[in-house]
This record gives structure tokens, C-alpha cells and sequence, in this order.
């Protein structure tokens, strides 16, 4: 288990979450849950339904995203056949609470369960896959150390194994923080990972550069593993500047690992 706490009673943490309560209501082919994950905390999480019998991915999203974000997005995927929910982070759209890298990882195992529950009450498929983008990698990167048995694959894009690189990447204040024991004990649980991974990284990625990526696939265990990247894309245009690929890479990944 990688204790974050340091990192959230240092002065570092305001760099690494940007919550804001920008919030839509759902579309006409989605519908939100308040998910109760602490005292005094909900978490919103919406579900994009396309087709009963479509497969569900379960998406934690970058620092500065929202869910109403992918209101617009939630359409790539069901061309791909693929049901969506997204998770917010506490503080972020309707979701209350105050954002820690501690909180995000104990809420993913929340998430993760009432997400299971509410597919299972609705009668939907309830075998998930777990994608997670930017910082979103932390809670599918812990989902899928804890779960190995139950999921059938991860999905990471623009992440990262360790978020130790990423602050030390952007010269983010940590004075007193013992970065190396967080590094270490991510780099633990990374290497015991063997679910069926995809990796997607743009090639021009300056926030999360691409070695990233290259530590993240050379460490993980998997035998089934796949780094794809994608040309000229950076951190925030990835999805679209390799549409096509991207979407396909994800489509193909989870039909080759729906067992």
C-alpha cells in the first residue's frame, strides 16, 4: 500500500488537483449516482448507456476534468460499442469534500463497488475495465493491484507508475516529503500487476512525457501488455489528434480480453 499522506500535508498537493463545480445536467443516454465514500462525502458519478448488452468501462479522469466533460466524449465510445461511467473526485462538479491523493484512492475502491452494484441492480453487464487518464491512473493503477482476479484489463492514457516522476518532472515544491519511499512502494505495486494492460501516450506529451509511459509498460508484469503512441499528439489532445487509433486500440483491447 503507497502512503500519500506526506504528499497531501505538504504544500504540494494544490498542484496536483484544480477542482472546480462546473456541472451539466445529463444528457437524453446517461443518468448520475451520488456514491456516499466518507463522512460527509458524495461522489457524482454518471453512466453513459448505450446498449444493455455493451460491455461498461469505469473512467477516472485528469486533475483539471470534470464529468460534464464527457458528456460530449461519452458518443467516441458508444461507436466503439462501449458503455461509459465516469467518477468525479471529491470537490470536483457535484461531488462534495476536499480533494486528497489519499481520499482519491480509498473513493476508487467506493466507486468501484457501487458501480458493480448499480450495474447488477440494473441488470446490465457488471464485468468492468478500468481506464484511467493523467492523474486518473493512480485510482485504476490501485483497482487493478487490489482486483487482478475479478477485472478483465486496465486501460492507462497519459499516466503515469509513480506521481513521485510527475512532481519532480514539473519541480514541484516537497520539502519534507520522502519522495523515494512513495516511489519505491508505487514501483511495488505496479510490479505485481499481471492484468491484460493498454497503454495509450502522445508522443509530444510535455506534462507526462512519454518515458512515462515506457516505465509504466517496462514495469508492469503483464505478459499481455501493448504501448501504443500517439504521433504529434500532446497531454490534452491525445483522444483527438489519433481518433481513429485511439478508439480502436480500446475497442479491440477489450473484445480480445472479454474472455
Amino acid at each position: 500500500m503507497v502512503d500519500y499522506t506526506p504528499i497531501d500535508r505538504s504544500s504540494a498537493l494544490e498542484y496536483v488537483f484544480y477542482p472546480h463545480d462546473t456541472f451539466s445536467p445529463c444528457p437524453h443516454f446517461a443518468y448520475d449516482i451520488a456514491v456516499p465514500a466518507d463522512k460527509d462525502v458524495l461522489i457524482s458519478c454518471r453512466f453513459y448507456k448505450g446498449k444493455d448488452e455493451w460491455p461498461w468501462m469505469l473512467y477516472f479522469h485528469g486533475n483539471g476534468e470534470v464529468v460534464s466533460d464527457y458528456d460530449e466524449i461519452a458518443p467516441f465510445f458508444f461507436k466503439r460499442a462501449i458503455n461509459l461511467v465516469v467518477a468525479d473526485y471529491r470537490g470536483y462538479g457535484k461531488s462534495t469534500g476536499t480533494p486528497t491523493i489519499t481520499g482519491m484512492i480509498h473513493d476508487a475502491h467506493v466507486i468501484f463497488k457501487a458501480v458493480k452494484e448499480e450495474l447488477a441492480k440494473k441488470g446490465f453487464k457488471d464485468r468492468i475495465w478500468i481506464m484511467g487518464r493523467s492523474l486518473g491512473s493512480l485510482s485504476a493503477l490501485e483497482l487493478a493491484y487490489h482486483y487482478q482476479k475479478t477485472l478483465p484489463g486496465i486501460i492507462i492514457e497519459s499516466g503515469f507508475l509513480s506521481i513521485v516522476r510527475i512532481l519532480t518532472h514539473l519541480n514541484v515544491p516537497t520539502e519534507g516529503v520522502d519522495l523515494e519511499a512513495i516511489d519505491a512502494a508505487c514501483l511495488e505495486m505496479v510490479r505485481t500487476i499481471t492484468l491484460p494492460t493498454l497503454i495509450i501516450h502522445g508522443e509530444y506529451d510535455n506534462l507526462v512525457p512519454f518515458r512515462e509511459a515506457e516505465d509504466l509498460y517496462d514495469t508492469i508484469k503483464s505478459e499481455d501488455k501493448q504501448l501504443l503512441m500517439i504521433p504529434l499528439a500532446d497531454h490534452n489532445d491525445i483522444m483527438f489528434v489519433g481518433l481513429n487509433e485511439y478508439f480502436k486500440a480500446i475497442q479491440v483491447f477489450m473484445e480480445r480480453t472479454s474472455g
